[in-house]
């Protein structure tokens, strides 16, 4: 059995929630005190929002690769890494990565379409809502992505940077994703994809109008999967998808 799990953090929040799903995840498949072994590297994401201020792909991708090579010389067999917006960078042309990596809005993907969703409302930073990503991924499965209005995209892309990342989850933050996620409702959309890693602390199944696809959760659970033999290996080491 493969067994090694790496996570390349980028942002805190979401990276812990990633740790802790995965053991968590592996418990409640291998029994008590149990789970994969897990290796977690990753610079602060300090270091890297100059970067995406200047939409400098080349050095973001090289700095997960630098990442990477640490995880894969910890042994880890594969890697994930909880930050959707990170995979604009990952899906760069360049060097392989040492290690594959489990793409997160593919195994979102997958989920949406094995739940018969058919068009998926988009929640995440701006550059995640209106890039390529997750379009290309649900394109490829014959789904349809639908994003927020362009004011709403501005005050969730504010909001996660002002008090998600940083760990402050507000009730009137709150209220106004779930407003957002009831107008993506009213134009059709069936089920609504948590792209951020810290939007599923904020907005859960009990307060969402919507069925939500919690791409933090899924991505751990998904790669417990890889680790007990339930989905295979992933091969993707990075670059275009």
């Amino acid at each position: 059995m493969t067994g090694h799990i790496g996570i390349l953090a980028h942002s805190a929040e979401g990276a812990t929630l990633s740790y802790r799903t995965v053991w968590r995840e592996g418990v409640r498949q291998m029994g008590p005190h149990n789970h994969p072994q897990i290796t977690m590297t990753g610079i602060a994401m300090h270091h890297a929002l100059d970067m995406w201020e200047q939409n400098d792909l080349p050095a973001l991708r090289q700095l997960f690769l630098e990442d990477a090579r640490r995880l894969a010389a910890t042994g880890a067999d594969f890697f994930i890494l909880p930050d959707n917006t990170a995979h604009i960078a990952l899906e760069q042309p360049g060097e392989d990565f040492p290690i594959p990596c489990l793409h997160i809005a593919g195994v979102v993907a997958d989920h949406a379409e094995a739940s018969g969703y058919r068009r998926i409302g988009v929640l995440g930073t701006s550059w995640t809502m209106e890039g390529a990503v997750y379009q290309d991924a649900l394109t490829r499965r014959g789904l349809e992505r639908v994003i927020p209005e362009p004011a709403d995209r501005d005050y969730i892309h504010n909001a996660i940077f002002a008090e998600l990342c940083l760990g402050e989850f507000r009730e009137p933050t709150r209220q106004e994703f779930v407003r957002i996620i009831d107008d993506l409702q009213s134009k059709g959309c069936d089920a609504v994809a948590l792209v951020c890693t810290e939007i599923p602390l904020l907005i859960t199944a009990d307060v969402s109008p919507l069925p939500i696809l919690d791409s933090t959760r899924l991505q751990a659970a998904a790669a417990v999967a890889v680790v007990l033999g339930a989905q295979p290996m992933p091969q993707w080491r990075c670059g275009p998808v």
